[in-house]
């Protein structure tokens, strides 16, 4: 079963000049991109600043106007024009910044219980208990229901992004960057009351990261963008110890380890790769930059390599 599909998803952004204010050009953001969700995993959409993962993060989301391709959310189209389809419910965000993605000017309560009081008729009694209860669930104190964003750290100001994005009991959640903003001590504490959080509720995770460590530590399958385009999929086992592509190995290799009998191992892995990388460019993006298509190297492992003549 699938949860979420996407299929070659396309977003293009026009650039427009001259004195009539034409198009003359577009930014190729997302360009032909698909993968698959199944309910209960984590997929990790992963690449650099301006890869186009946060660009489809937001396309699942709504929050994006598609150029071309199309989304499928339990079997139905999303993205459909002629009809106007509501998944707000089923589909929450957690954002990167959790000192801006909560209003300053607003409680506690009011924060969490927004969407409730667009989707569900509570009293507010009812509405009261819920949010106390979304707030244990969450690990903090039900008694912070009257206190305001600025009163809370970088790590309990996430904890009450997620209390929002649960408190529909929504079937996905997209995760851009979740924890890129946090001191690296709160990291680990955010992403496994996450991981504990996914098994108690049964949720499904769309990962999206530039920073492979976490990923590693949080996903069951990954896709790694580079320009717009997919250059691999595979399982976390695959990716990260059998990568096949020269840019997926050049981000490898960038994870840091700490364990000194591994580090000259890693710096000569790393210097491997960076040559690789400027002598073979070629070998793995066509004349424009571009990554080829995906081709099956298993059941479950692709790669962007030329086709064969």
């Amino acid at each position: 079963m699938t949860l979420l599909k996407v299929d070659d998803l396309k977003i293009h952004f026009p650039i427009r000049g001259g004195i009539l204010n034409r198009k003359i050009d577009s930014i190729k953001a997302v360009d032909g991109v698909s993968f698959e969700i199944k309910p209960g995993e984590t997929y990790g959409l992963v690449g650099e600043s301006g890869s186009g993962k946060t660009t489809t993060g937001k396309a699942v989301m709504g929050l994006n106007n598609i150029t071309n391709g199309k989304i499928y959310f339990e079997e139905q189209l999303l993205n459909n024009k002629g009809k106007k389809v509501d998944i707000r419910k089923d589909i929450q965000m957690i954002f990167q910044d959790p000192y801006s993605s909560l209003n300053p000017r607003k409680r506690v309560l009011d924060i969490i219980a927004e969407p409730l009081r667009n989707y569900e008729k509570l009293s507010k009694k009812e509405e009261k208990k819920r949010v106390q209860e979304l707030l244990e669930k969450v690990g903090l104190s039900p008694e912070s229901i009257l206190k305001y964003p600025h009163e809370f750290s970088g790590g309990q100001r996430q904890r009450i992004g997620v209390a929002r994005a649960i408190a529909l009991k929504p079937k996905l959640i997209i995760m851009d960057e979740p924890v890129s903003a946090l001191d690296v001590s709160v990291q680990a504490q955010v992403l496994n009351f996450m991981q504990d959080l996914q098994k108690e509720l049964n949720l499904t995770y769309l990962f999206i990261s530039h920073d492979l460590g976490v990923v590693k530590h949080m996903c069951d399958r990954i896709g790694i963008m580079y320009n717009g385009r997919y250059v691999e999929e595979g399982t976390k086992e695959e990716i990260f110890n059998s990568p096949q592509h020269i840019y997926t190995k050049r981000l490898v290799a960038a994870i840091p380890d700490i364990n000194p009998k591994r580090r000259q191992e890693n710096l000569n892995f790393r210097e491997q790769v960076k040559h690789e990388f400027s002598n073979s460019y070629y070998d793995y993006f066509d004349e424009n930059g571009l990554a080829y298509n995906l081709t099956p190297v298993s059941d479950t492992h692709r790669v962007a390599l030329p086709e064969k003549g």
